[in-house]
């Protein structure tokens, strides 16, 4: 229930002249800048939560914060309102810097009517959503809110349609963060499944349409908040967070990381950074990393971990359809995306999660200007009656577009396997890849060796004295004429077979040369994706 208990106001200094006016003002803005109480603020620390302003000083650069509408008040009436108009209305509104480049930032102060969004509360949100998006500059949302101020009722619905505008609005023009720092229920939960990138902090914060006691009342079931909607709900099963951290000082720290891998807009390229990594240099442990034998796990991670500068790279949606990597890195410097199969998880094979989560991924990379590299290692789509049933098609069909539409610099390396329709949606060279390579380790094919001769053979392996000697001179027959490393090279389908230890000299080059890139889209209001 909110409280609507009266809150202590500045007293009036009775003054006519400029320094008297003048220390009027410095009350007043102590007052608003303290908050409520001293006691909302130590409930505040309690729950292990920081308060607005303690978030906004972490993530920012020292001394940038510039506050906006900080003696905002409501001014509804009924229900107990009318007593209680604390100077900020719930939310702490602005800008500074972040590794020195302009941020804007919106922060709910939990310890005023517990976060909830009022009409006064929406409409400094609107205003600073609409400065960022003229400024050309990215936006945090720091979310702690107890979802629409229910005193006033369809005011604060409106609030919120507001927001979802002018997320949507703001989709692929500035990036847009939204950090969940306690609970986010409802309508509420909305704008951050609008935005780029979702953060969520482990025990504090929660997202949920419908929370725990309405789940229990209309199915029966019996769940906590945490089990229904918390970080790690969300961070491997949902999908919806794209990072969990166990405590708000390393999230906000990791918000600061991410934004200085983004550019500030669509119209700029991220920004570069002078590194120490050689861009020539080899890397001979890739021939130990990735077994010849397509049959044998690896971790993609260490493969990415050789290719990028420093072996330093993001990697978004870890623990959420772990057979694909999305990753954000730099290579001599300069940001790229890096979608990768990861043959540790489910063989790499793509899926209806994995699917959506490369994506929306590459989706966001193209809108960025961020250029992007793609590692194959892919046996196919992962069969069965409940991808088939879930929609395996149109989820796949998502990838495929999101590569096709993308316009950004595009290449791809083939490690290992790349067969059947997964070869073509991973960036093959026939949807669009600028350049395309293979390690002297690839296998593109229609499939597998063992199923292509299986139904090419069949009849003669059936009719054969020994079944089993006949099926294994046949795969050893299709291997050698369909799938010898130099049958896609030999046919154009891959740039060039690279020597494995140098990769990372081969990207950087190549996309060095691809920087001034432009492409051209047919004319069209938008496309209609697969959904």
């Amino acid at each position: 229930m909110t409280d609507l208990s009266p809150t202590p106001e500045a007293a009036p200094v009775a003054a006519t002249d400029a320094r008297g006016r003048t220390a009027e003002l410095h009350a007043i803005r102590e007052q608003a800048r303290r908050g409520p109480s001293e006691r909302a603020t130590e409930a505040q620390h309690a729950k292990g939560k920081l308060t607005a302003r303690e978030r906004i000083a972490l993530l920012l650069d020292e001394g940038t914060f510039r506050e906006v509408e900080p003696l905002r008040r409501h001014r509804a009436t009924g229900f107990g309102l009318e007593a209680k108009r604390p100077y900020s209305d719930g939310v702490v509104t602005g800008w500074g810097t972040v590794h020195g480049r302009t941020v804007f930032v919106y922060a709910h102060d939990f310890r005023i009517f517990g976060g909830a969004l009022g009409e006064a509360h929406a409409t400094k949100i609107h205003k600073i959503m609409d400065m960022a998006i003229s400024a050309g500059a990215p936006l945090v949302s720091l979310n702690d809110g107890a979802g629409a101020r229910i005193q006033e009722g369809v005011s604060a619905l409106a609030g919120y349609g507001g927001i979802f505008q002018r997320n949507t609005r703001a989709s692929g023009v500035i990036p847009q963060i939204s950090v969940m720092l306690g609970p986010c229920a409802g309508g509420a939960a909305y704008s951050p499944a609008l935005t780029d990138f979702v953060f969520m902090v482990r025990d504090t914060s929660q997202m949920f349409i419908t929370g725990p006691d309405v789940v229990k009342a209309v199915t029966g079931e019996d769940i906590s908040q945490n089990g229904l909607g918390g970080a790690d709900v969300h961070a491997g099963t949902s999908g919806v967070s794209h990072f969990a951290y166990d405590d708000e000082e390393t999230c906000l720290e990791e918000v600061r990381y991410l934004l200085s891998l983004l550019p500030q807009n669509n119209r700029e390229n991220p920004p570069t950074v002078v590194t120490e990594d050689p861009a020539d240099r080899r890397g001979d442990s890739l021939l130990d990393l990735v077994p010849a034998d397509g049959n044998r796990p690896y971790d993609m991670r260490k493969v990415i971990e050789e290719l990028v500068d420093d072996g330093d790279f993001l990697e978004v949606h870890e623990r959420w359809a772990e057979n694909i990597i999305c990753a954000l890195t730099r290579m001599d410097g300069q940001v790229v995306g890096i979608v990768a199969n990861q043959p540790q998880s489910l063989a790499g094979v793509l899926d209806i999660h994995s699917s959506e989560k490369a994506a929306r991924f590459v989706q966001m990379c193209d809108a960025f200007n961020i250029p992007i590299v793609t590692l194959l290692d892919v046996p196919g789509f992962l069969p069965g009656v409940d991808q088939e049933h879930g929609g395996i098609i149109r989820h796949g069909a998502k990838l495929l577009y999101a590569y096709c539409n993308a316009t950004v610099p595009r290449v791809s390396v083939v490690l290992r396997k790349a067969y059947g329709g997964a070869y073509i949606v991973m960036d093959s060279q026939s949807i669009g890849a600028d350049l395309t390579y293979a390690w002297p380790t690839n296998e593109i094919a229609v499939m597998g060796a063992e199923g292509a001769a299986g139904v090419i053979f069949r009849r003669q392996i059936a009719e054969a004295d020994d079944p089993e000697a006949m099926r294994a001179h046949m795969v050893k027959e299709y291997k050698t004429e369909l799938m010898h490393p130099y049958y896609a090279a030999e046919r154009g389908l891959v740039d060039d077979v690279i020597d494995p230890a140098e990769t990372r000299e081969v990207l950087i080059r190549s996309l060095a040369m691809l920087r001034t890139k432009h492409a051209d889209l047919p004319s069209r209001k938008h496309g209609n994706p697969p959904q």
